[in-house]
C-alpha cells in the first residue's frame, strides 16, 4: 500500500501549560475508501480543536478521531491534512513520556493493521515558576559597594606581577655587571644555564 501518515508536531516537546499543534498529512499515490485517522496522546490537551481537510472530527482530551472519506492521493488536488492543537494540562510529573501516535486505517487498511507514525519525550523537569534565591546566595551575587569598582583587585594583581618582574630583571642585570671581566680579560662562558 502506496500510503504513510506523517506526524509533526509544533514544538516538538512541548511542556505543560504549552500550547502545541500536531499536523498530520497522508503522503503516498493510493486511493483510499474511508479514510479514518485517529491522533492519540499520553498527555491530557486542554482546549482541544481539531480541521480535517477534507472530513470532519471527533475531538477528546487525548483522543482526536478524523473521518476524511474517500481520498486520492498524490492527485491534483492537495493531501489531506487534519490540525489539532490544544494546551498540555499543567500537573504532569518530570519525567513522564509523552507520545502521540497516528493512525491510518480504510477499506485497504484494517483496524487490525494500520499504518502508523508517532514521536515522544520526556518531560524534562518541573515547571513550576523559579522561586527567590536564598539571601546568601543573593548577596554573593550583589554588585560591589559604592564608591568601589570590580576592577580594583585586577588592576592591583597586574601592578603586583609587573613591579615582580622588575625586580627580578633588575637582579639579573646586577648580576651580569658584577660577573663582567675586565676589559682586558676575555669573558668566560660556564655551559651552566642562569639560576634566575
Amino acid at each position: 500500500m502506496d500510503a504513510a501518515p506523517v506526524l509533526t508536531s509544533t514544538p516538538f516537546g512541548a511542556l505543560p501549560g504549552q500550547r502545541v499543534t500536531h499536523t498530520i498529512t497522508i503522503s503516498g499515490a493510493a486511493t483510499l475508501t474511508g479514510a479514518r485517522i485517529t491522533f492519540t496522546t499520553t498527555a491530557d490537551l486542554d482546549g482541544v480543536t481539531a480541521q480535517a481537510e477534507p472530513g470532519w472530527c471527533d475531538v477528546a482530551v487525548r483522543t482526536v478521531v478524523c473521518d476524511l472519506g474517500d481520498v486520492r492521493l498524490a492527485g491534483a488536488s492537495a493531501a489531506p491534512r487534519v490540525t489539532i492543537t490544544g494546551r498540555v494540562r499543567p500537573g504532569a510529573a518530570p519525567g513522564t513520556l509523552v507520545r502521540n501516535l497516528v493512525s491510518l486505517t480504510s477499506a485497504q487498511l484494517p483496524a487490525a493493521d494500520p499504518l502508523l507514525a508517532s514521536n515522544a519525550y520526556l518531560l524534562p523537569g518541573s515547571t513550576t515558576p523559579a522561586t527567590d534565591p536564598p539571601q546568601e546566595a543573593a548577596a554573593a551575587t550583589t554588585d560591589p559597594a559604592p564608591g568601589r569598582s570590580a576592577r580594583t583587585p585586577i588592576a592591583l594583581a597586574v601592578l603586583v606581577g609587573a613591579l615582580a618582574a622588575g625586580a627580578v630583571l633588575t637582579r639579573r642585570r646586577l648580576r651580569q655587571r658584577r660577573a663582567l671581566p675586565p676589559h682586558d680579560e676575555p669573558a668566560v662562558t660556564t655551559g651552566r644555564p642562569d639560576p634566575m
